[in-house]
């Protein structure tokens, strides 16, 4: 009863954005509050409309509002975190030392199923619902859970390396395109890596043929040698 009782209260409390508890609350003019980095990429993403949505109520506003931590709220959430780690039963759905942890999940870590090239973050299944439920997520890419998601990240502009530079023979991002690679030969990504996936199989095809040409002539001299013997 005591945990049901958290899990309610636990709601009350959560980001509709992130699903987890609120990190640095923040509450906007339709009385809603939000995680003050969530809402703030929610809005970054409606900046060229310059009309700014409520995830929650969808109550819109003709321009941004100012929002700031509040403190009163922030410290009520911080109390029910140790509630809730506290009432905590033992969790098998936790992240194991080889699997990818998520980084919403605060306390106990879960096993990220998904990272996003946008957030630069891996999600566990209850963390991921915004990526599928919420209009200011459609764009991001997700990928399966890595480690390693600034390998896939251009250094210099910040954005998704999909698009391969055959004149330079590297992996480069659209405004890279625009900038020192422009007028290069070029093409997606996933185009560059089909072409070499048949590459490397007809490469295996021609050494498998050469290989079997192979055999048989070592097989004919073979027969060649026995027939000799027989004959003398």
């Amino acid at each position: 009863m005591a945990e049901a009782g958290i899990l309610v209260v636990q709601d009350e409390f959560s980001c509709s954005v992130c699903l987890d508890l609120l990190k640095d609350p923040v509450a906007i003019p339709c009385g809603h509050s939000f995680c003050m980095v969530c809402i703030n990429k929610c809005w970054d993403q409606e900046d060229q409309k310059k009309i700014y949505s409520c995830p929650h109520c969808k109550h819109t506003f003709t321009s941004r509002p100012v929002v700031s931590k509040n403190t009163m709220l922030a410290e009520v959430v911080e109390k029910l975190k140790k509630t809730r780690l506290q009432a905590a039963p033992p969790d098998h759905s936790s992240a194991d030392p080889e699997d990818v942890e998520c980084d919403s999940c605060t306390g106990r870590k879960h096993k990220a199923v998904q990272s996003c090239l946008v957030c630069l973050a891996s999600f566990c299944e209850a963390h991921l619902q915004p990526h599928y439920q919420s209009p200011a997520f459609k764009k991001h890419k997700l990928v399966k859970a890595s480690r390693r998601l600034q390998e896939q990240i251009c250094s210099q502009h910040d954005k998704l390396l999909e698009v391969y530079c055959r004149t330079d023979q590297q992996c480069i991002c659209m405004q890279c395109t625009m900038d020192e690679h422009r007028g290069h030969d070029t093409v997606s990504l996933a185009a560059e890596r089909s072409e070499k996936q048949n590459q490397v199989v007809e490469t295996q095809r021609k050494y498998k043929e050469r290989i079997q040409e192979r055999e048989k002539e070592l097989q004919e001299l073979i027969e060649a040698v026995e027939n000799h013997k027989v004959i003398f």
